[in-house]
């Protein structure tokens, strides 16, 4: 089986970003499957594999042009210049080479010289002040992809979380909301648990806006007016899908582990519940893109950057979900292909 060649963005130089995915690669089963590719700086992530005490890790610098090598661990550098790494800081320089990084990535994997893309984290005030003009990663990709529609998704083992809008101040959201984009966030989870998870009639369970879930409309009309139109229309559609429920006592009660995926109105009544159930092995993973992103479910945790007491895991799992997730689309399109190769041809059926 062809090994998946992997980019990895080194994130923020000043953060823990390089140290988890060092450690996550500090392991040998996984280039069993997997080729990655680092794009950085040999020199930034020599510096971060000093700190982590990885002596025996060694890193190959990939030419212009040159092919990356089964078995290793591959840079790229995208930049030469000599930089000062500030750890535990948000700075110009750590902003402006995480972007640096994030473009090189992408320009690789839009001319299908990557199956996917693993992104480090980042911090959004360091990349503003390197001249990012985006509220992060998700939204930086479905503009340079010119992706018509996008979905956060968080994923674990024990649940998967989707998000109506994401990166936006909560003052917003209720403006935000309308029927027709809940229904396409519906139908975007549906085709992406279907495709990307192999779950073949997956159960969706939407949440309300308010608290109680409107309580019929006397704590607000958003669920009576969009979001349940919404939930019906997916419905006509064929889609297994149902709700709105109330957050607190969807989450508390366990009823989250009756659906293969939930779909959150705004970030934090998604991610808080996720995060405390599937904090360590929880990946950030962007649905509707033309190709597969994944991310850990963490920041830059300036506060132990250098310190090598950063957990690797959900890089870890980052990494293992973007290869399963190619290999899926993979056997997903095969099997569409089969299938319409097993079809009668449309002259046959009208001779019939």
């Amino acid at each position: 089986m062809e090994k998946i060649k992997i980019g990895i963005t080194a994130g923020d130089m000043n953060g823990i970003s390089l140290e988890v995915i060092l450690k996550a690669l500090h392991q040998d089963y996984i280039f069993q499957h997997v080729i990655p590719i680092i794009y950085g700086n040999v020199k930034i992530a020599s510096y971060h594999k000093n700190i982590v005490n990885l002596d025996n890790l060694s890193l190959y610098v990939l030419n212009q042009g040159e092919k990356p090598k089964a078995g290793k661990i591959n840079i790229i550098n995208c930049w030469n210049d000599n930089v000062t790494i500030s750890l535990g800081k948000a700075s110009v320089e750590g902003g402006k080479y995480a972007k640096l990084s994030l473009e090189f990535a992408l320009q690789d994997i839009m001319k299908g010289e990557l199956d996917a893309i693993v992104t480090g984290p980042i911090n959004k005030h360091a990349m503003k002040l390197g001249g990012f003009e985006f509220n992060g990663h998700t939204d930086f990709l479905k503009a340079k992809s010119n992706s018509k529609d996008i979905l956060m998704m968080m994923v674990s083992d024990k649940l998967k979380v989707a998000l109506v809008t994401d990166h936006m101040p909560l003052s917003q959201v209720s403006s935000q909301l309308t029927k027709s984009l809940i229904a396409s966030k519906i139908q975007l989870l549906d085709q992406s648990l279907n495709k990307d998870f192999g779950i073949e009639k997956p159960h969706i369970a939407v949440l309300g806006l308010n608290p109680h879930a409107g309580e019929e409309g006397l704590l607000g009309s958003e669920e009576e007016e969009l979001i349940r139109p919404a939930i019906i229309e997916a419905k006509k559609n064929g889609i297994f899908v149902a709700g709105p429920y109330s957050a607190d006592g969807f989450f508390g009660s366990g009823q989250f582990s009756k659906f293969d995926g939930v779909l959150a109105m705004y970030h934090d009544q998604g991610l808080i519940p996720f995060k405390t159930i599937s904090f360590e092995t929880g990946i950030n993973y962007t649905a509707g893109l033309p190709f597969v992103r994944t991310s850990p479910d963490h920041g830059t945790a300036y506060d132990i950057a250098g310190k090598n007491e950063a957990d690797p895991t959900s890089m870890q799992h980052a990494i293992y979900l973007a290869k399963d997730i190619v290999a899926q689309r993979k056997g997903y399109v095969e099997m569409r292909q089969n299938v319409l190769k097993k079809r009668p041809k449309l002259s046959e059926e009208m001779s019939e």
